[in-house]
């Protein structure tokens, strides 16, 4: 008898270990599929994902099945931690499915240095780096940027970046895409958009946002581990944040634009949250042109705040940065849609790959991994908690045909922040954190400390066993935080 899950309303069966699905009925045009173990899957049924995973399987043109990685938890309309390949000719674009951050996502930088070399530092190296960083609502950033600024970061991303001195040429070849998306269309941003994010180029904003100084724990596969440069007791640096309030007023600006002109497809759907633009109009195009300008600007600004991090570092320790191995080791997004080549149960199609709270994990060999990671698979950074550290995975051979290439993106939250700030109080998270484990940890407010206690995420280590287990994202090193900068 095949095993099944009851959440509400809704029916999985058991696929296979760690595959469940939700199969097709009333006018779900796929199935839905949950990659988990029973523990997370309990609480991924906590809250509404299950019903917006199921929802997302209306959109014209999902291909195979909707996904949700082994973090998923209620978002706005499509979950996070939701993949959707959909037709790029006959289906749509969802700004909804792609999220208000767009290109929210992390940078791991290596160094040479070791936690020995960090021990006993902490807090000047903490009270250094919020000093340095801008973080919190609003305006403040590394640079202070004019409009020829702005459409020149949009533009060209990182390689605005390297011309004007915040970047090196390994920054580029280290990161997705080189850090330039070429379809991006500065003109298809507002100018509401542009004015909100041209004092914010550098900053990691708030909510779950850091820049986190870790120590590499564990590693556990020996030649991925070399190829990405890391070793056991080595000082990393993450950085978590993406294009700020320029993303933010670009996602709202599009979705209202859809709900004037595309009412039809939009009445179509079970939730409004979803409103999508069919693939080929006119809404759709300059939706992707913007979006991609966007994830322009969330990498540049992640490349600012890494620059100035290692000027501090230069700093605290006394030596150039570039004495001490301060190299990009890779920059994944997470919030984003692209147009990819995917074989699918229809032959080969170019998709809208949706991945939303999801990280691309392509495999060893694809032509999209930057060279220095062809022959091991492309690098995939993992954040989780203040107090459970961090992994770093490798590109799964099995993420191709089982995800569209990809994985989870995090730990993903168990409550919402109203909730974290009932049930913790920032002040004793961050002595129990300082008291118990070493981490330091530094915010604008008590609230934002409370909001990202360890106790709000699912258990990190339990989404990576997952991942790894099924093949779509394989584990190469497990790091944990030594101090932490938060908005």
């Amino acid at each position: 008898m095949t095993e099944t899950f009851e959440a509400g309303d809704v029916t999985l069966r058991r696929v296979r270990e760690f595959v469940w699905e939700i199969p097709p009925e009333g006018d779900m045009r796929v199935p839905a599929r949950v990659l988990a173990s029973r523990p997370l899957l309990e609480q991924i049924a906590d809250d509404r994902t299950l019903e917006q995973l199921r929802n997302t399987t209306h959109l014209p043109g999902v291909t195979d099945y909707a996904l949700c990685m082994p973090d998923g938890h209620q978002g706005y309309g499509f979950p996070v931690g939701g993949v959707a390949g959909i037709d790029a000719e006959n289906g749509c674009i969802s700004p909804g499915a792609v999220g208000y951050d767009i290109n929210c996502g992390v940078r791991m930088m290596r160094t040479d240095l070791t936690y020995d070399d960090v021990r006993g530092r902490e807090e000047e190296l903490v009270e250094a780096l919020f000093d340095a960083v801008p973080t919190g609502l609003g305006g403040g950033g590394v640079v202070q940027g004019d409009a020829p600024t702005v459409e020149a970061v949009l533009e060209r991303g990182v390689e605005w970046a390297l011309e004007e001195g915040w970047a090196v040429e390994d920054d580029l070849t280290h990161c997705e895409d080189e850090g330039r998306r070429p379809d991006a269309d500065p003109d298809a941003v507002s100018q509401k958009a542009k004015d909100r994010g041209r004092n914010q180029l550098g900053s990691l904003g708030s909510g779950n946002h850091f820049l986190e100084v870790q120590r590499v724990t564990d590693t556990f596969d020996a030649a991925t581990a070399e190829a990405y440069g890391l070793a056991e007791d080595q000082v990393v640096v993450l950085i978590h944040c993406g294009s700020r309030g320029l993303g933010h007023q670009t996602c709202n600006d599009y979705l209202r634009r859809i709900e004037q002109e595309h009412a039809d497809l939009l009445a179509d759907l079970p939730d409004r949250e979803l409103a999508a633009a069919p693939a080929g109009s006119e809404l759709a195009e300059r939706y992707y042109g913007a979006m991609c300008a966007c994830i322009n600007f969330a990498w540049v600004n992640r490349q600012l705040i890494m620059h100035r991090t290692r000027e501090v570092f230069a700093d605290v320790f006394d030596r150039p940065w570039e004495e001490m191995g301060m190299e990009l080791l890779y920059d994944v997004a997470h919030n984003i849609a692209k147009k990819e080549v995917h074989e699918t149960s229809a032959g080969e199609r170019e998709l809208y790959v949706h991945r939303k709270g999801a990280t691309r994990a392509f495999p060893a060999g694809h032509p999209e991994v930057p060279a220095a990671y062809r022959d091991t698979g492309q690098p995939v950074i993992i954040p989780g908690s203040m107090g459970a550290g961090s992994y770093v995975l490798s590109g799964g051979e099995a993420s191709l045909s089982e995800t569209f290439g990809s994985t989870a993106h995090g730990a993903g939250r168990l409550m919402s922040r109203t909730q974290a700030k009932q049930e913790f109080w920032g002040g004793d998270v961050q002595d129990g954190l300082r008291e118990g484990q070493k981490v330091y940890v530094k915010a604008s407010s008590g609230a934002t400390i409370a909001e990202e206690a360890p106790g709000v995420y699912k258990d990190v280590d339990e989404v990576v066993r997952v991942s790894d287990a099924l093949g779509i994202g394989d584990k190469v090193a497990r790091t944990f935080p030594v101090c932490n900068i938060k908005g």
